[in-house]
C-alpha cells in the first residue's frame, strides 16, 4: 500500500527536495510495508508520520528533520552532517537535523530513517 499522500500533493511546487522525499518514501515502504505511514506538508517541507507521530521530515531548509530518543540527542548531534534541531533559537531535545550531505547515499538515508521509525514505534498513537 505504501505511503499515503493528501490529494493534489504534487499540484503545487514545493520548497523541499522532492527527490529526497521520494527516497524517504521508498525507505518507509520497506520499513512499514503495511501502509501505516502518512505524509503531511508542514514547516515548508513534508513530514512522515507513523500512528500520528512524525518520524522523519524532509525540510524546506534542506536535509532531514528527525525524531530521535531525547536521551540520544547529544550523541547523535555529534555525528558528521548533523546538528540539533532548533525552534526559535532553542535546541529541541528529541529532534535532529541531518544535512543533505549526510543522506547522499541510500545506506546513510536508511540508517537515519530507521532511527526515527524505531523511536516513534515506542510512542503512543495520536
Amino acid at each position: 500500500m505504501g505511503v499515503s499522500r493528501s490529494p493534489g500533493s504534487y499540484a503545487v511546487p514545493m520548497a523541499y527536495d522532492e527527490e529526497l522525499a521520494d527516497r524517504v518514501r521508498e525507505v518507509l515502504e520497506i520499513l512499514e510495508p503495511g501502509g501505516g505511514v502518512t505524509s503531511k506538508k508542514m514547516f515548508g517541507g513534508i513530514g512522515f508520520m507513523i500512528q500520528g507521530n512524525m518520524a522523519v521530515g524532509v525540510s524546506g531548509q534542506g536535509g532531514l528533520m528527525l525524531r530521535i530518543p531525547p536521551e540520544q540527542t547529544d550523541e547523535l548531534a555529534a555525528r558528521e552532517h548533523t546538528r540539533p534541531f532548533e525552534m526559535r533559537g532553542k535546541a529541541m531535545a528529541g529532534w535532529l537535523r541531518v544535512d543533505a550531505d549526510g543522506v547522499e547515499d541510500d545506506d546513510q538515508l536508511r540508517g537515519w530513517v530507521e532511527i526515527g521509525v524505531d523511536h516513534v514505534r515506542t510512542m503512543p498513537p495520536k
